[in-house]
């Protein structure tokens, strides 16, 4: 090859990169839009969203120039995995979702799907567990997600209403081991 023909393929590349934002920290930042995209696509009610949320939280370094905030208090001072229901994960998307959307302003045009979401994921783990349990689990999905849509928060959630539910667990429990 020319050096010539060189010279020319390395500028057209070097030109080609400057015009990408390669090589650039200033051009390789994310937009205020592309973050509020990937926000919006991991806090929708779906378990795709979920799932592509939970790869993002697992390869948070695949997602760092995004700056998100990834950190959880979990379901606040309410159990985490009431009557040993797994909720955690649930409520770290919530809180995901929430920080987040603070963090840019976003919140309040926001905070009802955020809820929404939260209470499908909700809805997803107690369709894990025995469909014996699993109303107990549904009511305690419902508690949680009451507790944020009304006061922002599962702090809200009251040791009687877990209470209530493990009542209803155990006499599912019961009538269950009756017939067989």
């Amino acid at each position: 090859m020319s050096r010539r023909l060189a010279t020319t393929l390395a500028a057209g590349a070097i030109a080609l990169l400057a015009l990408l934002g390669a090589g650039s920290p200033a051009a390789a930042a994310v937009s205020t839009e592309q973050k509020l995209a990937v926000l919006s696509s991991w806090t929708q009610t779906s378990a795709t969203s979920y799932n592509a949320w939970n790869a993002g939280r697992l390869n948070k370094g695949a997602w760092s120039e995004y700056a998100f905030d990834w950190s959880t208090d979990y379901c606040s001072s309410s159990p985490d995995n009431p009557l040993g229901f797994s909720f955690s994960l649930s409520c770290y998307r919530h809180d995901f979702g929430y920080r987040n959307y603070k963090a840019m302003g976003r919140f309040s045009a926001n905070k009802s799907r955020l809820d929404s979401a939260f209470y499908a994921d909700l809805k997803r783990v107690c369709a894990t567990y025995n469909v014996v349990v699993r109303p107990a689990c549904y009511s305690l999905a419902w508690t949680y997600y009451e507790a944020v849509s009304i006061f922002g928060s599962v702090a809200a959630v009251q040791q009687a209403d877990i209470d209530r539910a493990a009542r209803m667990k155990a006499d599912a429990e019961r009538r269950a081991a009756a017939r067989s």
